[in-house]
């Protein structure tokens, strides 16, 4: 017991960096895998996909990617917009990514198996010359 307290600040720092080197898997969004656009894409088409947009009704109404659900997070647990079939792939989109990983979250507590989350969020998909529309 002396050696730890005569080390304290060892200890400190070796905790610290265990739980630095964990962040990531924690922060993962509940098991959900980030997607680049063009993975979207190949979900969306191979595996139909349903692509659901979890950002705010004005900001889904500024732009949005083309076919995209709007569910905004604060609504996504009592939705009813989402899909029957748990095991079908949905990829959620946000502006960045960050509102994303915490709606794939809350879609494993709903016992959706495949959710997956945008990397780079809406900016990503314009980034990558993908099609997006505006609500007037």
């Amino acid at each position: 017991m002396k050696f730890v307290l005569d080390n304290w600040v060892l200890f400190l720092a070796a905790i610290t960096s265990g739980l630095l080197l964990l962040w990531p898997a924690i922060t993962r969004g509940g098991g959900a895998g980030r997607v680049t656009p063009a993975q979207a894409v190949q979900l969306i088409n191979r595996e139909k996909a349903v692509l659901i947009d979890v950002c705010e009704p004005a900001e889904f109404a500024a732009g949005h990617a083309v076919g995209a659900k709007s569910v905004p997070l604060g609504s996504l647990e009592a939705s009813n917009e989402l899909p029957k079939n748990k095991s079908v792939p949905v990829v959620l989109v946000c502006a960045s990514g960050a509102r994303a990983m915490r709606a794939a979250g809350i879609l494993k507590k709903r016992g959706f198996e495949h959710p997956h989350v945008l990397a780079g969020g809406l900016a990503a998909w314009r980034e990558a010359n993908l099609p997006v529309e505006k609500n007037a």
